[in-house]
């Protein structure tokens, strides 16, 4: 089915604020369904919408219910689930990062518009003039743009480097490793990147084989959230944990950034 656009209005503030007529607006056929949408800001400027409500909207096919703790939306070609707390929903094969948590307030499942619209095959244009503009086309998210054979050695990675460390500490693994892919001192691949021998092994657990085991359910989460865009630990290059090694050259000679767990993060 065909589906038109969503004009949502931001209410910005300082050099960002909209003209009156585009604030706390998202218009459906000319008619505004800010209220009947339950949408709001969050954190300085996201804006949240109610799952069900906007998922009707975009998805008028697929069934929206609660269930087990979740809001689902089922539909053909489409599988989503919102927990209020998680920083994540997913969506088919696909989990999708939100930082300030999936909402529930007043009964409804709340949830980040741009998420949203991504997870249901969307796009999402922002202009002083019009606000934020969603665009949806058959409600259904597309394919994950990161290969199988990533995935595979991400979770790995993270699984074998961070096991008991919390998911924003297994995100910042994945993350230092995808800098690494960015970074010109380093290889160009996820595979490269922890296999990388140019000045030794690089990650512990390519000496001892630990990268080669099942990775944990959450390893396999936080590696998907990473390739989704997730981020944690900035700009990091290296991490160590210091109370379990002996070599402290990376404490030695690289910037600090941050400790997330047992894990301290260096550029």
């Amino acid at each position: 089915m065909k589906l038109g656009k969503v004009l949502v209005g931001l209410a910005l503030t300082a050099a960002l604020t909209l003209p009156a007529s585009a604030q706390n607006i998202l218009s459906v056929g000319g008619k505004n369904m800010w209220n009947q949408a339950g949408a709001r800001l969050v954190g300085g400027g996201t804006t949240y919408v109610s799952l069900r409500a906007v998922s009707e909207l975009l998805a008028p096919d697929a069934q929206v219910s609660w269930e087990g703790g979740r809001a689902w939306v089922r539909g053909d070609g489409l599988t989503l689930s919102a927990r209020p707390g998680d920083v994540w929903m997913t969506v088919n094969d696909r989990a999708l990062y939100i930082p300030h948590g999936v909402l529930l307030e007043n009964g409804r499942t709340l949830v980040p518009i741009r998420v949203l619209a991504e997870a249901l095959g969307g796009t999402v244009d922002w202009s002083r003039e019009t606000g934020v503009t969603l665009t949806a086309d058959k409600g259904r998210p597309a394919k994950p743009s990161y290969s199988a054979e990533d995935l595979y050695w991400m979770a790995r990675i993270i699984s074998a480097e961070s096991r008991g460390e919390p998911l924003l500490g297994k995100i910042a693994v994945g993350t230092v490793v995808l800098n690494r892919v960015a970074s010109e001192e380093f290889p160009d691949t996820i595979y490269d990147v922890i296999f990388d021998r140019k000045w030794g092994v690089q990650f512990q657990p390519v000496a001892n084989g630990t990268v080669y085991d099942e990775p944990t359910e959450e390893s396999v989460l936080a590696a998907k959230l990473v390739l989704e865009g997730a981020r944690a630990a900035g700009d990091s290059l290296y991490f160590l944990a210091p109370d379990l090694t002996n070599n402290h050259w990376i404490m030695e000679n690289r910037d600090y950034v941050t400790t997330i767990g047992c894990h301290w993060f260096y550029l």
